[in-house]
This record gives structure tokens, sequence and C-alpha cells, in this order.
């Protein structure tokens, strides 16, 4: 895919996930999700079990900062050292900084109380939108689009895409299982991801174009 279809496909991603989430916004702040979250809550924590409650804790670990921070360093180190992308790395590090930032800003600003039923861990602040879905959605995503490019065979990159689609989505799951957040923050939480990922990427590849232009008209 050429940069300028990449972007394209960044502005379009990064569209609709801001429409669709002021849209999930409203309906929480009319409270016509009442239903959909509860539906959703009785159908996953139905499933509860030592065993599972035991993976959903490790999952939810995996999504939470003392996790996520030293597995960004890593990437950071990798792409620094071995890969020597320093382009990408500039673009790995403002992804992984800027998306706890709005998760922060956005979560002060609708002020959601955190759903009080069988709440498996305890935890403190706002619920909407979620700060681990927001994490898994920024960290797996912005790593299978500086990935993808450099894994050469098909099957490669189908398991890469699965991995971090499995991530993202049980990592969501298990805040839901644990009584901390209702579906409609994890929704919130990747849209919101969604965005900051498709506007960081969207940027990025602009100024790859730019550059590429001026090399161009240089030679």
């Amino acid at each position: 895919m050429n940069l300028k279809k990449q972007l394209g496909v960044a502005f379009i991603l990064s569209l609709f996930s801001f429409m669709a989430f002021g849209y999930l916004a409203l309906l929480i702040r009319a409270e016509k999700l009442l239903l959909f979250d509860s539906a959703i809550i009785s159908y996953i924590q139905g499933l509860e079990s030592p065993g599972l409650t035991v993976v959903m804790e490790v999952f939810t670990t995996i999504g939470s900062v003392p996790v996520v921070l030293p597995l960004s360093l890593l990437v950071l180190l990798i792409l620094y050292k071995l890969l020597r992308h320093r382009k990408e790395l500039i673009l790995f590090a403002a992804v992984m900084i800027g998306s706890p930032i709005l998760n922060q800003l956005l979560k002060v600003f609708f002020q959601r109380a955190r759903p009080d039923l069988n709440r498996l861990i305890e935890i403190g602040g706002y619920s909407f939108p979620s700060g681990h879905a927001m994490n898994a959605f920024t960290l797996y995503g912005i790593l299978t689009f500086l990935l993808w490019r450099h894994i050469p065979v098909r099957w490669g990159r189908t398991i890469l895409l699965i991995f971090s689609t499995v991530f993202i989505l049980t990592i969501g799951i298990s805040r839901i299982y644990l009584g901390v957040h209702y579906p409609s923050d994890i929704i919130g939480g990747y849209l919101a991801a969604s965005f900051w990922l498709a506007v960081s990427i969207w940027v990025f590849q602009r100024y790859k174009e730019r550059l590429f232009r001026r090399r161009k008209e240089a030679a």
C-alpha cells in the first residue's frame, strides 16, 4: 500500500473513530446503554470460575501500566538498537505517551463512576473510557503497524494480527469480568485509542510523504 492510500485509510479511520466515540458518549450520558451493559456483564460474569478468574487477572495485569511501560521501553530499545528505525521510534514514543494522557483527560471530562456489581478486584478512579482497553489497543495496534512491513511472509503477518487481536479483546473482557468496567467503557477505550493511533499514523505518513517529495525534487 502506497503512502497516499495509507494516508486515506488513516484519515477515514480517525474520522470514524471520532464520530463513533462521540455517539457512544452521547448514549452513555443519556443512559441508553444500561440494558446493553447489564446484559453483557451478566453473561461474562456468569462464566465465573476460580481458574478463569486467574486467567482474567493475568490478562488485566498485562494491560496495566507496570507491564505496558517496561514492554514499551523494550520495544523502543529494539527499534533503536536493532532495527535503527529512529523515525518509527519517535512515532511509537508519541503514541504511547499520548494515549494515557488522552485517557486521563477523557476520564476527568466524563467522570463516569465504575460499576459496583460483583467486583473481584478493587480499583479507584473514573470508568469511561477504559485505560486498560486504550493501553492494549494502542500498544498492540502500533506494534502491528510497525512490524507488519518487516514480516515478509503472509502467515507471519496473520499470526501477528491474531496475536494482537486476542490480547486486545481479552484484556478488555478481563475488565468486565473482574467487575471494574462497563462494556461501553471498553468500547469507548478502543474507539479513543483507534482515533489517537490513526491520527498519529496519519501525521507520521504525512511526514514521510513530504520527505519523499523533497528527496525526489532534490534528485
